[in-house]
């Protein structure tokens, strides 16, 4: 079977979602798959709402404050302080070859942007109110976070022509807790498909174990190896969507975006939560010393 078909016989079931509740077949669809997919989630007013705000961000950014690029692929960011201390911050990373060899910009800020993270949701009052939202508050509960806190933001922009791939991970890597509790919802602000550089995920692939966790050791990282066997050999899934689509992803959950090389622009905005009860790990990389997490309320 090609790809192309294994894709198609594979297309993920779309939900929809009432003010109050999630139905069990999306409930026990997340539970089978890893992820969830819940079209009109968020109005189009919303989107707008938080694109806008976006741009106000990057218009008032100074692109001389930073020159730190974002890449999944070399994590060179990683040793970056500007990075580092981002956990509880607005700020601004660049996509890979935005500079030139001179290090000026070689196209307007605006569309050399990687992402904003990692505190929107806390000291933006756009990006607070629809990421505290009754629907998110109801959904957190729905997929069983006992104590929901939003621990990080971003606003991702998948620039048209050089958005770059973000390779395979599981958000548990990064943002490590005991026992795990880890979830991820990305929200489409732009048509999400295959062209632009959509979402990819093996339905049912977070039933592994957590592959790698990332560490911090003081103004450093460093990437430990906790299981060295190859990901499972199954056929990710294209995670299409319409603007206005939330997708939900567990935290062991292996996924990926291609590369966006189309006109289009693919924007998302992402939170991701962790519960309560758990313990946060001491050493993972993102840390809130002047900002204590918070929940729904």
């Amino acid at each position: 079977m090609t790809a192309a078909a294994a894709n198609a016989r594979h297309r993920p079931r779309r939900f929809k979602v009432r003010d109050d509740a999630v139905d069990a077949a999306a409930l026990e669809a997340y539970a089978r798959d890893g992820f969830l997919i819940l079209e009109d989630f968020v109005s189009s007013a919303d989107c707008d709402a938080l694109q806008m705000r976006a741009a106000e961000l990057v218009d008032g950014f100074d692109p001389a404050e930073t020159r730190t690029i974002f890449s999944t692929i070399d994590q060179k960011h990683a040793q970056d302080r500007y990075f580092l201390d981002s956990g509880d911050a607005i700020h601004f990373f660049f996509e890979d070859g935005a500079f030139d060899a001179e290090g000026r910009l070689t196209t307007d800020k605006s569309l050399a942007l990687n992402k904003i993270g990692h505190a929107l949701h806390d000291l933006d009052p756009v990006f607070d109110r629809i990421s505290r939202g009754p629907r998110f508050a109801m959904l957190a509960k729905a997929i069983g976070l006992q104590e929901p806190l939003l621990l990080q933001s971003m606003y991702i922009f998948k620039q048209p022509y050089i958005g770059g791939e973000v390779d395979w991970h599981q958000d548990s890597t990064f943002l490590y807790t005991t026992p795990l509790s880890t979830v991820g919802f990305w929200l489409a602000l732009d048509d999400a498909t295959t062209e632009n550089g959509c979402l990819f995920a093996p339905a049912g692939g977070h039933r592994g174990l957590l592959r790698k966790r990332f560490i911090r050791e003081g103004m450093t990282t460093q990437v430990e190896v906790l299981d060295e066997k190859p990901w499972p050999n199954q056929v990710p899934v294209p995670l299409e969507v319409p603007r206005g689509s939330l997708i939900v992803l567990h935290g062991l959950l292996p996924h990926a975006s291609g590369a966006n090389h189309s006109s289009k622009p693919r924007h998302a905005y992402t939170l991701h939560l962790i519960d309560g009860v758990a313990d946060y790990a001491a050493d993972n990389w993102l840390q809130r010393p002047r900002l204590p997490l918070r929940g729904f309320s």
